[in-house]
């Protein structure tokens, strides 16, 4: 009997032991997890309250478009159209950048085509009737000019630092609205772009854009954060919302500079014409060649035609710079000058060649 009471007292005292340990073990826990807790409120309060870096903050655009406007004008035209029993007279509207502050004006052919009268307004108010200093089809640019001095300009950028993805801004003359020109804001969405128009004329190497390019803004100026040209609104694509394209001011100032000095531009021909060899067209054909310029039409007596290339060629290169597709041999055919000797090398039944081209002038 003393031996059982024995034992029950000595695991009383050892589980009231047990008891006291755990109590003072889980104040320390709690107070662990408590802590835990506070740390992570204030980190998530730092979290919240702290402000965005200042640089991925979009700027307002006002100062931008208030260092370009004065040299962005709107072009009003008129048009006779002959009719079997009365003739009507069309108007037409559309955008234009300065380039010279003694009046010289580049807009887009198509603005100004077969028009009888066109009328230049400027920011301030000012109207003038212009003259046509010259046109280019192929770029789908018109230099006009009117009869006034210490005109505002727009600074012409480099594009070939442009990127997908870099802010971009048009101004112009959207729908002929009355007031100051509008301004739409969007990015670079794609460079090199080629189209082909309703008439099947194809423009190569356009900026496309999302900004949005409303009819009359044709002509105007797509415009970079610095305030610079980076080129000229061209068009849109009617079946589609956010797709709209620019002539690249690198590849639009010299057009210009020609149309300004010989009214005109003078590009060299090699008197063929082609189209982009597609892996589908060389396989079908039986080529060993993925890329190149697959000679269509030969001018009779041209330059190629004289070199002894002939329909069904496949151009690879022009001085050894490759040419892959339309748009990359018209680049560098237009690098060069009338009278120049280029060295193409082409393949004709998988066997490479070569021929000497001379180049001559294109006429419009």
């Amino acid at each position: 009997m003393i031996s059982h009471t024995n034992l029950f007292i000595t695991l009383f005292f050892t589980l009231m032991f047990m008891s006291c340990s755990l109590e003072s073990e889980l104040p320390e826990q709690v107070t662990k997890t408590s802590d835990d807790s506070q740390d992570l409120a204030s980190i998530s309060n730092n979290v919240i309250t702290e402000k965005l870096p200042t640089e991925t903050q979009l700027p307002s655009l006002s100062n931008i478009v208030e260092k370009v406007n004065p040299a962005v004008v709107s072009i009003s035209t008129k048009s006779l159209t002959r009719g079997f029993f009365y003739n009507s007279m069309d108007s037409g509207a559309g955008s234009g950048i300065i380039v010279k502050e003694n009046g010289f004006i580049v807009t887009n052919y198509h603005v100004i085509k077969n028009a009888s009268e066109i009328k230049v307004h400027l920011p301030n108010g000012q109207s003038y009737t212009s003259k046509i200093i010259g046109i280019d089809y192929i770029s789908d640019l018109a230099v006009l000019k009117i009869n006034a001095s210490n005109l505002s300009t727009a600074k012409f950028a480099n594009t070939e630092t442009l990127r997908v993805g870099d802010w971009v801004l048009t101004i112009g003359n959207a729908l002929a609205l009355k007031g100051n020109p509008t301004v739409t804001l969007g990015i670079v969405s794609g460079l090199d772009r080629t189209i082909t128009t309703s008439s099947n004329q194809q423009f190569y190497n356009l900026i496309q854009t999302d900004a949005a390019i409303n009819s009359g803004n044709s002509g105007g100026p797509l415009i970079n954060l610095a305030g610079e040209v980076v080129g000229i609104n061209h068009a849109i694509i009617r079946q589609a919302e956010g797709v709209g394209f620019a002539i690249s001011s690198s590849a639009a100032t010299p057009i210009i500079d020609s149309l300004i000095q010989y009214g005109r531009v003078i590009r060299p021909l090699m008197g063929m014409s082609g189209f982009d060899l597609s892996p589908a067209t060389a396989n079908e054909l039986g080529l060993k060649l993925t890329e190149g310029v697959i000679v269509t039409n030969l001018t009779p007596d041209g330059p190629s035609y004289k070199a002894g290339l002939q329909i069904g060629d496949v151009m690879i290169s022009i001085d050894n710079n490759p040419t892959p597709d339309v748009a990359t041999w018209l680049n560098i055919l237009w690098s060069y000058r009338v009278g120049d000797k280029i060295t193409v090398q082409y393949s004709r039944q998988n066997k490479i060649l070569t021929a000497i081209v001379t180049l001559i002038e294109r006429t419009q």
